[in-house]
């Protein structure tokens, strides 16, 4: 940190003029077409070099493109492009002797289909132009070089229409399990493992069945076995979650099942001497993600290593020669990788700060890290660190061009008393040139899940309501994660109970501490869960002027069987609609639309399989009927994740669509115009 401190002072006294006497403007919904996003780091094989994508927006096109870069490890000099031009290349990897990067990449060419899918490509170090390793007809997703380099395990989709030409264009199906929210509708192919020799090209496909799926392939530290994850129960189209860890040779063969719950696992990790398998593992519905471990030979039950009553671990890595296993998890607002003690169970934080730490890449023998991360005022940028976490610096500045002209304000945290006297997290924003004596409006802002956390990474929206003038709140109410499992279940059985109360409680605390907030002048928005406590809120208290409610849910009873996940709230209602049929009206914002005098907009994707659009169409027309100011703005070819995921186009239509309404109703501004009409 003295290194990063040294930097800093270097700046201001070489630069005085740049960075600190810039003239900065408040954000823009816009500004998010100059965003960039540094992706995928991943240490060299010698450790002495960070590969890393940078995704940028092309506006006129209206799309993401990624470009893959480099850069030394040690910050010695700034990052340079591999990739360029208008072909995008993401998911990068190295080859297991460095002198090579392979990436996927989609470039077609006339008279060849396959290049028309996401396909392999090798990029030598030393100069050319990329080589593409796969032709399979449906592409490759997920794929990782064998420890030799000489193959690479991928997977591809496959099924009966490959093999026969349908005779119909009808969908038809037998299980309950059908479409999901980012795929759509689904087909007769699954996925499955193969393995392509590198040099050839050749491909074998090495795991098959046309009633499961099979996924991320894990080489064995001598390349001869893959373990992977698969339900293999033949109920996985009926919505079952029983998927397992499995090991297949890779010259062939029936797959060994190791795992040994009767819900998920997933994530298997082979320990460094390929003894041991570490995975994730749930055993029954309901419970945290938990780590566990199992002999790689079979023959032995599973051993839990972690049981993740306080820390949800994803990301899962063997490191220190299989000493320990690191791990991602949010905690209290904050996401960040831990180290867990194989032999003692101990488990230890390896990052820290304010911020959400991400996909960790890790060098053993020079000891060293590589990450993302990124705060309330930065957007993700590639760090570096020794494995304790020690001797951090910043090895990219990806956005730091664009964050020097803006005016961002900073996040405050506070701790008030939900129900039942739990403690809970929120989080407030000031307006852009805040000024004491002066009145503001405020935002209350509701994650979804409700298994989610907001905290003290970066979020556009909060930006761009600050530079409006106005104040934002959002809390982590109970249901959310990063505060342990008994805090994550308090939900069960009552959505819009005592997470409402929880929210309500924090609002209080919120205008109690802070006079300055008008009382008169609040709004309130969320997005999937959190637009189901928006639309709650509105049908039980009048206290907000003004809501926007987005991907929202407003009647359980007709979303339990048409979204992607069929019944899939039984865990929250300790039962399905058929069991507690009274309780999922109960709990239905629709019930109560009648109590509604809040002015409300809704917004939501037309291939939204999560929340259907019915949803919003049942909630709206509702609102009409009994003579409610509301309106329906529905958003053409997205899904549930319009507002991360989205074209850059309606990802920013969307926040323009939130700060027109709330100019209108929270600001009494009667002439504010909608984004369609500008």
């Amino acid at each position: 940190m003295r290194l990063v401190r040294a930097a800093t002072l270097l700046l201001l006294v070489t630069a005085p003029f740049s960075l600190s006497a810039q003239v900065r403007r408040a954000v823009r919904s816009d500004d998010y077409f100059s965003f960039k996003s540094a992706v995928d780091p991943s240490l060299s094989p010698d450790g002495r070099q960070v590969l890393y994508g940078v995704t940028r927006v092309e506006r006129a096109q209206n799309r993401r493109v990624t470009s893959l870069w480099l850069v030394p490890a040690d910050g010695s000099a700034p990052g340079r492009p591999l990739t360029a031009g208008n072909v995008s290349s993401s998911a990068p990897l190295w080859t297991p002797d460095g002198r090579a990067v392979a990436f996927s990449s989609t470039r077609s060419a006339p008279g060849d289909d396959a290049s028309a899918r996401p396909q392999l490509y090798l990029l030598r170090l030393d100069g050319g132009e990329p080589r593409r390793v796969t032709s399979l007809p449906n592409g490759v997703t997920g794929c990782s070089f064998s420890p030799d380099g000489s193959r690479v395990a991928c997977l591809s989709r496959t099924g009966p229409s490959d093999r026969r030409t349908p005779s119909s264009d009808v969908r038809h199906y037998t299980g309950l399990s059908y479409k999901f929210n980012d795929t759509g509708w689904f087909d007769d192919r699954k996925s499955h493992i193969w393995i392509i020799d590198v040099a050839s090209g050749s491909a074998t496909q090495l795991t098959s069945g046309d009633q499961w799926n099979d996924s991320d392939p894990q080489w064995s530290p001598d390349g001869a076995q893959l373990a992977f994850v698969s339900n293999r129960t033949g109920k996985e189209q009926d919505g079952d979650d029983d998927s397992d860890v499995w090991v297949v040779p890779v010259s062939g063969g029936e797959p060994r099942k190791l795992s040994d719950h009767a819900d998920s696992d997933t994530s298997p990790r082979w320990s460094p001497d390929g003894k041991r398998i570490a995975f994730i593992g749930r055993t029954r519905d309901g419970d945290p993600p938990m780590i566990w471990m199992v002999p790689s030979s079979g023959g032995a039950p599973s051993v839990l290593l972690y049981p993740a009553q306080d820390l949800f671990p994803s990301d899962l890595m063997w490191a220190e020669r299989g000493a320990a296993l690191y791990f991602n998890a949010g905690n209290h607002g904050e996401i960040h990788y831990y180290r867990l003690d194989v032999a003692s169970r101990q488990v230890r934080p390896i990052t820290r700060g304010p911020r959400a730490v991400r996909r960790l890449s890790l060098h053993e023998p020079s000891g060293t890290l590589a990450y993302l991360a990124n705060d309330f005022t930065h957007l993700d940028e590639v760090y570096v660190a020794r494995l304790d976490g020690t001797a951090e610096r910043r090895i990219t500045s990806v956005n730091d061009s664009v964050l020097a002209g803006l005016d961002l304000m900073p996040v405050e945290r506070l701790t008030y008393k939900g129900a039942d006297g739990w403690d809970i997290e929120g989080f407030l924003v000031k307006p852009v040139g805040w000024e004491p004596g002066k009145s503001y409006p405020m935002i209350l802002s509701i994650h979804g899940g409700p298994a989610g956390q907001y905290g003290v990474d970066w979020y556009h929206e909060f930006h761009v309501y600050s530079a409006q003038g106005w104040a934002v709140f959002f809390a982590n109410p109970r249901g959310s994660t990063g505060y342990g499992h008994r805090f994550e279940r308090g939900i069960s059985g009552e959505w819009g109970g005592k997470d409402y109360v929880d929210l309500m409680n924090g609002v209080d605390a919120v205008l109690a501490a802070n006079p300055w907030i008008d009382r008169q002048r609040l709004g309130v928005t969320g997005g999937s869960y959190g637009g189901y406590m928006t639309n709650w809120i509105v049908g039980h208290t009048d206290r907000f002027k003004a809501a926007v409610t987005l991907r929202s849910l407003s009647n359980f009873i007709s979303d339990d069987g048409t979204r992607d996940g069929a019944y899939g709230h039984r865990t929250d209602f300790g039962g399905d609609i058929f069991q507690r049929h009274d309780l999922f009206w109960e709990r239905s914002p629709l019930k109560y639309v009648q109590n509604v005098k809040t002015p409300i907009l809704i917004l939501h994707s037309d291939n939204d399989y999560r929340v259907p659009l019915e949803q919003a169409e049942q909630w709206f027309r509702a609102l009409r009927h009994f003579d409610k100011q509301a309106e329906l703005v529905i958003f053409p070819r997205e899904n549930h994740n319009l507002t991360r995921t989205g074209e850059p186009k309606h990802l920013v239509e969307s926040l323009d669509w939130q700060v027109y309404w709330f100019q209108k109703y929270l600001e009494g501004k009667a002439d504010a115009v909608p984004p369609d009409r500008r």
